[in-house]
């Protein structure tokens, strides 16, 4: 179901597929088995609003929910990025020697972290993530070894700079793995689906019918999609753009 949701575009085309049929099943088949008498209208109605009602509020909780990760994410990404930044200059405490060693592999660093945001492929990743987790190691031995050579406050204080550059990256890293719950995709898929088919049911005429069998299944698909897009940071459109780590990558070049 997680890696389902990772794809909006076919996440919207499956779910309007199946309210859909959700509403052709209360158009064609309630309604021959169970016809909607006048009487029973109010009942219907209640019924039927209470439905979309929850569906509703289940809807904007999850946007809620997943607009507040999109934040997160943007923000650990600049907190990444000024944490690469401030140990750079850090590194000017360090001797010569590990200076230039430290700043160079903090540029390389960067520009791993910057194609791991930006690329999609997944071998692309796994490649870059073995990367990155072998320079972290070499980033690691560098600040170990100033503060071996410089066992003051000044060599504590690269350390400290060093242990924030890599704790920045766990903190981004779950931030991207953390989604909406299963259960709550499944809460909503399921009420839209019964929404639909007591929709269809309680439709007034087959023209009404038809028009809603298109409609309402859009509008719901398309908002689930929306969420989906927004909570899935590897898939849609909507994903978090490294501007600060790519202008960290400029200033570091320069």
């Amino acid at each position: 179901m997680a890696a389902f949701v990772d794809h909006p575009a076919i996440l919207f085309l499956v779910l309007f597929a199946l309210l859909l049929v959700a509403v052709a099943f209360g158009v064609y088949v309630m309604r021959r088995f169970a016809p909607l008498r006048d009487d029973e209208r109010d009942d219907f109605n209640a019924v039927q609003g209470a439905t979309f009602t929850l569906l509703a509020l289940l809807i904007g909780f999850s946007i809620s929910m997943a607009v507040n990760r999109y934040d997160q994410r943007k923000n650990l990404e600049e907190a990444e990025a000024n944490a690469i930044g401030t140990q750079f200059a850090r590194a000017d405490l360090a001797e010569p020697q590990i200076r230039d060693s430290m700043r160079g592999a903090l540029v390389q660093y960067t520009r791993l972290r910057l194609a791991e945001y930006q690329t999609r492929d997944p071998e692309a990743r796994k490649r870059l993530d073995g990367e990155i987790a072998n320079l972290q190691s070499k980033l690691w031995q560098q600040a170990a070894q100033v503060a071996k050579m410089q066992p003051t406050p000044i060599g504590s204080l690269v350390v400290a700079g060093m242990n924030d550059v890599l704790n920045s990256q766990d903190y981004s890293e779950a931030a991207r793995i953390n989604h909406i719950p299963v259960g709550a995709w499944v809460l909503m898929i399921l009420i839209a689906v019964f929404g639909c088919a007591v929709q269809g049911y309680g439709a007034r005429g087959q023209r009404r019918a038809a028009l809603l069998m298109t409609i309402l299944p859009v509008t719901i698909s398309l908002s689930l999609a929306f969420i989906a897009d927004i909570d899935s940071p590897r898939g849609g459109i909507i994903r978090v753009q490294p501007q600060n780590l790519t202008r960290l990558l400029q200033s570091l070049e320069k």
